[in-house]
């Protein structure tokens, strides 16, 4: 009888432990990801929806390719005010030039994908020197759960001293815009504030934007803000809000919002919206040329 109950409280114990997939996918998810929900990343303009599994189910992994630069593109690195060294990808204007685009990645990392779209801005530039920041310090993600976590580990002051670093590596003479997607647009937003009269346009694809208003008021470059209406996350409320707190501190700023998923304009992403993405190449093209004269 004794061996029997022992049994029974043994298979009690391990039915208990036994979870679904969807539960152990969530159960992973919380513990990887969870304490990107807190404060301390408003800095960066972090998604507080990172944990969420629809949020990281809507991002396909990348389909891996070969990139070879066609325009000399180079990786540097530059030093940062907290001590540390931070790396890029550069690309010089062929023609001595002080305007700069700081180019930042989505959640996966400075991968290939955003390094060839950096020499589609250069290109269609022409005189501008390329700085695509690699906000993780050398980590690229290839899976869902690996950007989750280096969004996670993301931390606001190494962030901050990266683009500081950026800054001063350009020199206090240098026109800069900013563009990015995803994590990277609010980290454009992040830059072009930080970066105060020295930029001159901000190009925001589906980032998070700046609720502070306080931060805000710092910012001095023209948004262009690109949205997609059909997400869940930042969304039309969150725009409107952004648009709501602009206007109320005189900035200026224009936004577009498409009919469209989330990354809508990576090539990679199985939302890629190719007549979405083309126009709102040429808007961001346009604008940046526009401010960057």
């Amino acid at each position: 009888m004794k061996k029997l109950l022992t049994l029974l409280l043994c298979w009690g114990m391990l039915a208990g432990c036994q979870i679904t997939p969807e539960e152990k996918e969530k159960q992973i998810a919380e513990e990887t990801m969870g304490a990107c929900c807190t404060k301390k990343h408003d800095f960066a303009g972090l998604m507080p929806f990172t944990h969420d599994l629809s949020f990281i189910a809507a991002h396909d992994e990348p389909i891996a390719f070969e990139f070879k630069s066609q325009f000399g593109g180079e990786k540097i690195t530059f030093d940062c005010p907290d001590g540390q060294k931070a790396n890029a990808f550069f690309i010089k204007s062929a023609k001595k030039s002080n305007k700069y685009l700081f180019v930042f990645h989505e959640w996966w990392g400075l991968n290939e994908h955003i390094m060839k779209e950096s020499e589609k801005y250069y290109a269609a530039l022409g005189n501008v020197n390329i700085i695509a920041i690699d906000l993780y310090d050398g980590q690229v993600a290839t899976t869902r759960e690996d950007a989750a976590k280096y969004m996670q580990g993301a931390k606001p002051e190494r962030l901050k001293a990266i683009v500081q670093g950026a800054i001063t590596y350009v020199g206090e003479k240098a026109k800069i815009a900013t563009v990015g997607w995803c994590f990277g647009g609010g980290m454009s937003l992040q830059a072009s504030i930080l970066a105060q009269a020295q930029s001159l346009a901000c190009v925001i694809y589906y980032g998070m934007p700046e609720k502070d208003t306080e931060k805000l008021k710092n910012l001095q470059a023209e948004v262009l803000g690109i949205f997609a209406g059909k997400e869940k996350w930042i969304n039309t409320e969150v725009v409107k809000e952004f648009e709501t707190n602009l206007t109320t501190l005189g900035k200026k700023f224009s936004t577009k919002i498409y009919d469209a998923e989330h990354a809508f304009a990576n090539p990679s992403n199985p939302n890629y919206n190719k007549a979405f993405a083309d126009e709102a190449f040429e808007m961001s093209i346009n604008f940046i040329k526009q401010k960057l004269k």
